[in-house]
């Protein structure tokens, strides 16, 4: 029963307030004894809980997602995914698709994008499975992406030649090892937020991306904000927030 259900139940007098509330207060979580899937974030968040696949066995995530998808959610994500979790999931009956670039697997089908779009930037061809990994769950929470994809700071043209497309998204993910310098630079050009991304992309004295993250931490353009090393799902997640208030 969802919170529609039990509200319209409660109105129609077919439940007392008191099993609504024991249906509200219990209902928010289905322990799994391995996992307690989260079946109300959908309600208080706007996106359902999505599942972080390292370290967990394929029948794992399977399971949490069966369960997810049972209790409402049209669309779940399995991030980091390890290897099997497709072949787990549709022998649940569950369609699935794996995006092995961004290494997620996508359970239920993909919601149509808003009107507006995020911009997805990578440095280099080597930061595309990070920049992916972000692109795809922007997707998932319901934006239209855009990607420009080796672009960095090493030929500032290829930047400047898709400014358009850039300055018009709603929200940019800037995706970059190295020396971390790409958010800066498109943060001084745009008027929406810049998010971040250090990747551990870079030789030794890159420290597997602190480097990175450390310049972009320091960067002076107002409009950039960082989330950890190689995190491309929080940097898409805040980004497809971050739009779906700017369609309202």
């Amino acid at each position: 029963m969802e919170i529609r259900d039990v509200l319209e139940a409660v109105r129609s007098g077919e439940i007392e307030v008191s099993e609504a509330e024991r249906l509200l207060r219990t209902k928010p979580f289905v322990d799994l004894g391995y996992a307690k899937a989260d079946t109300h974030r959908r309600w208080r968040q706007g996106s359902p809980e999505v599942i972080y696949g390292a370290g967990k066995t394929p029948e794992q995530c399977a399971g949490i997602a069966e369960i997810l998808m049972r209790e409402g959610s049209g669309c779940v994500m399995v991030t980091r995914c390890p290897s099997g979790v497709l072949d787990s999931a549709e022998s649940r009956g569950l369609d699935a698709e794996y995006f092995p670039e961004a290494g997620i697997c996508v359970i239920g089908k993909i919601p149509e994008p808003r009107s507006s779009y995020v911009c997805i930037v990578s440095a280099g061809t080597s930061d595309i499975p990070v920049a992916e990994e972000a692109a795809v769950t922007a997707a998932v929470m319901g934006c239209r992406v855009r990607k420009v994809y080796d672009a960095g700071v090493a030929g500032l043209h290829r930047l400047l030649s898709f400014a358009d497309d850039i300055c018009g998204a709603s929200a940019v993910v800037a995706v970059a090892g190295m020396e971390g310098a790409l958010p800066s630079v498109i943060g001084g050009i745009v008027d929406v937020p810049v998010i971040a991304v250090p990747t551990s992309v870079g030789y030794g004295a890159s420290f597997e991306g602190l480097a990175a993250l450390i310049s972009m931490m320091n960067s002076c353009a107002s409009t950039v904000s960082v989330v950890n090393i190689d995190n491309g799902f929080g940097a898409g997640y805040i980004a497809s927030i971050i739009d779906r208030r700017t369609s309202r």
